[in-house]
């Protein structure tokens, strides 16, 4: 495998904040032939300081897309490519994605390299397969995959080898701008130290790649959430290589995409060919905590996942194999990403067991809760997992009752729970996820519990995408 292991960088990186109200528009919106500017250049000017550096370095930059941050830098020069892979420590036979500012950018991409653009006389370069999708997609969360010419303008960095690369149009203005002023395509993957979660606001960037970079343009935080999705139209039938924030019912919708097939696994190729798309081979958006991913319908009961609290107690005393963990010897630190259905807490508050398979008179309770400080816009709160014995029939709740404040002469705090709820909508849940990830990463959990969803329809697919390839269990 190709790698790329970082070097000690020193660099002094700054967030550059970017006034998005008014960054540019297309001439017209109907063709997308020609981004432009505005007459006010005053908004532009953290834009201009970063496509200079663009142009005047190999170092490359952090900026926002509508998906999420991206780490940009000049595709046709190989130095600036390989500045890419060097600061996210990102293997190098992994393609990499070009984002253009309008179709006449692509076009010249498409076109040998000494060969003038010209007029089309010889026709339109863009296959016409990808027409009916750029035409409802574009600018947007759709990649597409391209032949690249020979000679191609395209630094060999940027394709791993391949004789195709894939480009999109983002739909945010802030990139489209930077693009335009950098008068290149820009090759930009997720801006994050390769295998962590994808990031959804500069400070996401600044945390994995301070003193890997030197410039991050903050234009708040990103609304999709989750990467494109990546298409092959040079195939019959048709592919979805990599699920994202395009649906695959919304592109069977399309013109001569009716039979498109998913082409991606839910787990990480390693050891595959090189991949066709970004995303397909290695290990991505994982956190360093262990995560135990409960498939939607793996419970037979929407309560949640009381039964982890015994594996959890055991760790104590007992391996936690199935985890990766000998002995925990302490609390546990336990994260909990809700979704759809599960109960607050996941069902180990006011707990109790009574099969044969889980001790017959301990319950469980969290105390102590207190709701917790989040720049995210989801709900975050902290509480104390406590185990004891069930209430006994002299108790006045009764034996049926766990009260919320309860006593018992062996209560045991057995471990710290940060519950996360990123709500029942399914783009609120693309939203938040990463940053969810993330923010239990940096609160020191040992384990993320994630209640999966139904990985179809909308961009619940890219959801499961990438919640399986994070995983280190996986409960069906």
């Amino acid at each position: 495998m190709a790698s790329n292991p970082v070097s000690e960088l020193s660099f002094d990186t700054r967030i550059l904040p970017v006034n998005t109200g008014d960054l540019g528009r297309f001439e017209d919106p109907r063709t997308l032939e020609t981004w432009t500017l505005p007459t006010d250049r005053r908004t532009l000017n953290p834009l201009r300081i970063a496509a200079k550096h663009l142009s005047e370095t190999s170092i490359p930059v952090g900026f926002p897309t509508e998906t999420v941050y991206g780490l940009g830098a000049d595709a046709t020069r190989s130095n600036a490519v390989k500045g890419i892979y060097k600061a996210k420590g990102r293997p190098s036979d992994n393609p990499l994605i070009i984002h253009v500012c309008d179709l006449t950018m692509l076009r010249d991409l498409l076109i040998p390299s000494g060969q003038m653009n010209g007029n089309l006389a010889h026709g339109d370069p863009i296959p016409a397969v990808y027409k009916p999708l750029i035409e409802r997609f574009w600018p947007g969360p759709l990649t597409i995959l391209l032949p690249n010419p020979k000679p191609s303008k395209l630094a060999p960095e940027v394709t791993a080898g391949l004789p195709t690369f894939g480009a999109r149009m983002p739909s945010s203005p802030l990139a489209l701008s930077l693009i335009y002023l950098a008068g290149v395509p820009l090759a930009a993957p997720s801006a994050n130290a390769s295998t962590k979660p994808s990031p959804t606001t500069a400070e996401h960037v600044l945390h994995d790649l301070k003193g890997r970079i030197e410039i991050i343009l903050d234009g708040g935080a990103c609304q999709v959430g989750v990467e494109s999705t990546v298409v092959d139209g040079l195939c019959d039938p048709p592919v979805v290589l990599r699920p994202g924030g395009v649906s695959i019912d919304d592109i069977r919708q399309c013109k001569g995409w009716s039979a498109v097939v998913k082409g991606y696994k839910d787990q990480s190729e390693i050891g595959a060919s090189a991949p066709r798309a970004p995303g397909m081979k290695y290990k991505h958006y994982s956190p360093k905590a262990k995560v135990v991913l409960y498939e939607p319908g793996s419970l037979k009961d929407p309560s949640g996942i009381p039964l982890e609290v015994w594996r959890i107690i055991e760790a104590k005393e007992q391996r936690l194999a199935h985890l990766g963990y000998e002995i925990l010897g302490r609390p546990a630190v336990i994260g909990i990403v809700s979704t759809k259905n599960w109960q607050n807490w996941a069902g180990f508050h006011n707990a109790k067991w009574s099969r044969e398979e889980r001790p017959k008179n301990i319950c469980t309770n969290i105390l102590n809760v207190k709701k917790l400080k989040s720049p995210n816009s989801y709900k975050i709160q902290k509480g104390e997992l406590w185990q004891g014995n069930l209430p006994t029939e002299d108790s006045p709740h009764g034996e049926d009752e766990v009260p919320d404040s309860w006593d018992s002469p062996d209560k045991e705090r057995v471990a710290d729970i940060i519950e996360i709820s990123l709500g029942k909508e399914t783009k609120d849940i693309a939203h938040g996820l990463f940053s969810a990830l993330r923010e239990l990463d940096l609160r020191g959990v040992d384990f993320i519990y994630v209640e999966g969803i139904a990985d179809e329809g909308d961009i619940a697919a890219a959801v499961m995408n990438r919640l399986r390839k994070a995983a280190t269990v996986i409960e069906k």
